[in-house]
């Protein structure tokens, strides 16, 4: 029986972020993988200059809205107040909230620009984590909320910010993102991949779990060898090739 959207989304939330980037692009070649990006330079997943904040939270998963924020300046055009809110009040939900932080160099990494009162308002209009690519505060309160946060780090203030743009395209750790895009996050870090894949990335997510314990099962033999590893592998290349041996 076919999933419902909803129940696909449950679903992904059971497995870890790594699977599903192996299904998504990191394995070209392998018939699981769907080859949606080119595995090193599709900037589909991202990388370590931004961290995973709370990884006891597990799995978090979302349609991403994404936004730009800066320090105020009369040099930037400043977005509609309420054009964040009601972009994510808009989306499919759960949201995942991807934030591109720009600031002049002096300011750069001195920004703690999502807190506990933000984080509350987001929550309460569906988002169920955040990637930014700057610091945040108030670890203690965001982690008894239970929205996820990838981001830089944190510090304990800020000062004047604006709102400069919202549902335009953005890179932050490493990762492209356009609203729309599905995230995958758990502590390994965040990947993306188009929702209109969802059912495939998790149909072969699945399999490739199955495919990997089975796998494994020869290097938990007590009579484990190397040349048995390399017996294995053989069979395993005759199999491709469609030989019955």
């Amino acid at each position: 029986m076919e999933l419902s959207e909803d129940e696909m989304i449950e679903e992904l939330k059971k497995i870890d972020t790594p699977t599903v980037g192996n299904v998504v692009a990191t394995y070209p070649g392998n018939p699981l993988c769907l080859e949606i990006y080119d595995p090193w330079y599709g900037s589909w997943y991202t990388d370590t200059t931004i961290r995973c904040m709370f990884p006891e939270l597990g799995v978090k998963v979302g349609y991403a809205v994404t936004c730009i924020y800066s320090n105020r300046s009369e040099k930037y055009l400043e977005a509609d107040r309420w054009a964040l809110p009601e972009a994510v009040r808009k989306s499919k939900k759960p949201v995942v909230l991807v934030c591109h932080q720009s600031y002049p160099l002096e300011l750069e990494n001195r920004c703690g620009l999502f807190g506990g009162n933000m984080t509350t308002q987001y929550k309460a209009l569906g988002v169920a984590a955040v990637i930014t690519d700057g610091p945040m505060r108030d670890l203690s309160e965001i982690r008894e909320i239970g929205v996820q946060y990838y981001s830089t780090g944190v510090t304990p203030g800020h000062g004047p910010l604006m709102l400069r743009a919202v549902n335009v395209p953005v890179s932050v750790g490493g990762m492209t993102v356009t609203s729309g895009d599905f995230i995958h996050m758990d502590e390994h870090g965040a990947i993306k991949f188009p929702a209109t894949r969802m059912g495939e990335v998790l149909h072969n997510a699945k399999r490739l779990l199955v495919a990997e314990d089975e796998a494994r099962k020869i290097f938990l033999q007590p009579d484990f060898s190397v040349e048995k590893w390399k017996e294995a592998e053989t069979r395993k290349e005759l199999q491709k090739q469609g030989s019955p041996y």
